[in-house]
């Protein structure tokens, strides 16, 4: 599902030049959840921002289900991200006079569907990360876990191929962590969610299948956990 060659990204020039990702290179399958790892400045959520098209690599090669995402057209690479990549942000990133519905159907209606459509999409949303009952909530009459589960829905109501995390529970108590990293895992074996997830957190791999470790912008690690299933071998790129 996705291949990555190479990939670079270098930041200034001549003997000041930081290397923050020094030609990695490796391939996701379709429905593997995957906790990317590395001390700080390792270079895990550089590569988290550059798989979500959030940021340019500076060479190397990406591709989504055979798509060249690098070789986009502006214009396209940002409608490509808008509709088949989600995201979920450490803060949440919710907008605190809206509800939880609209916070999740707001970017369909930036796309141009109906309020009806949306409303709906939200609720379906919601209901997967087991929120159905709180729709008309407001930020601050949800808990961190809430308020992230709402920010988990935002990004999966698209439906999207592949859901990129950075650190989601960075913010949160060990609790609510759990109740998150819970919602990740049953949208991964239940619904076939491609799941990335930037994480500084040793007890969060065991809810994945596979951990990349980084070191000084390079790959020193790559392992596959126990609860990884074998259905996943077998699915196409």
């Amino acid at each position: 599902m996705i291949i990555v060659k190479d990939l670079k990204r270098y930041y200034g020039t001549g003997a000041t030049i930081v290397k923050a990702l020094d030609g990695i290179s490796f391939e996701i399958k379709k429905k593997e959840f995957v906790a990317i790892m590395g001390a700080s400045g390792s270079g895990k959520t550089t590569l988290l921002r550059i798989l979500a098209l959030l940021d340019d690599a500076t060479s190397g090669e990406y591709t989504i289900r055979g798509l060249e995402v690098f070789s986009l057209p502006e214009a396209e690479r940002s409608y490509y991200r808008l509709t088949q990549v989600g995201y979920v942000f450490q803060d949440y990133a919710l907008m605190n006079e809206m509800s939880a519905a609209e916070n999740v159907y707001v970017l369909s209606m930036m796309e141009g569907k109906s309020k009806k459509e949306s409303y709906g999409t939200a609720l379906e949303a919601l209901d997967k990360v087991g929120l159905r009952d709180k729709p008309d909530r407001v930020p601050d009459e949800l808990s961190g876990g809430e308020k992230q589960r709402v920010a988990i829905a935002r990004a999966i109501s698209k439906k999207p191929d592949i859901l990129f995390a950075d650190e989601p529970c960075a913010n949160l108590d060990t609790n609510n962590s759990k109740q998150v990293l819970e919602v990740f895992k049953e949208l991964n074996e239940k619904f076939g969610q491609t799941i990335v997830m930037v994480t500084h957190e040793l007890w969060h791999t065991k809810y994945v299948d596979r951990v990349i470790t980084l070191e000084d912008g390079k790959i020193v690690g790559d392992e596959r956990k126990k609860r990884f299933r074998k259905v996943h071998i077998k699915e196409e790129l």
